[in-house]
C-alpha cells in the first residue's frame, strides 16, 4: 500500500518514531535507540579544544583531509564516526587517555613483521 510517495511501510516507521519522540519528551519513556545527529559541527568541537586540523586528526584518529573535507561540507562523517565526535565533544580528555592507553598496551607487544602478517593470512584462508 502506498500513501502519496511514501509507502505504508515507512508511514508507520516514521509514525512510530514520533509517537516514541512525544512519550520521551513528556518523561513517559526511555528512548529505545542512539542518537546521533544527522549533522554534526566539526569545526566546532575542534576549535573548543583549540586544535588546528592536523592536531586534531592526530589526536583523535582521523586524517586532515578527513577534517577538511568534514568541515568545508564536501563529505560529513558517518553514523559511527558522528557517534565518536559527540563523545570526543563531550568528554575530549576521556577519550585521549582512552586512546593512548590501548596504544601502550599495543606498543608493548611484539610487532607484527610483514612476513609474519602474510604467513598468518595465507594460514587462516587455509584453515
Amino acid at each position: 500500500m502506498r500513501i502519496g510517495n511514501v509507502s505504508k511501510r515507512v508511514y508507520d516507521r516514521v509514525e512510530a518514531d514520533l509517537t516514541e519522540a512525544l512519550e520521551v519528551a513528556r518523561g513517559n519513556a526511555k528512548p529505545t535507540r542512539l542518537f546521533v545527529p544527522a549533522e554534526i559541527n566539526v569545526r566546532g568541537i575542534r576549535k573548543k579544544l583549540e586544535l588546528s586540523q592536523t592536531d586534531f586528526a592526530q589526536e583523535f584518529g582521523f586524517t586532515p583531509n578527513q577534517i577538511r573535507d568534514w568541515e568545508q561540507g564536501r563529505h560529513r562523517p558517518l553514523d559511527g564516526l558522528r557517534a565518536y565526535l559527540m563523545i570526543i565533544e563531550r568528554n575530549p580528555q576521556a577519550v585521549l587517555d582512552l586512546l593512548r592507553k590501548g596504544a601502550a598496551s599495543h606498543t608493548a607487544a611484539r610487532p607484527i613483521s610483514h612476513a609474519r602478517a602474510k604467513s598468518a593470512r595465507k594460514a587462516h584462508k587455509a584453515a
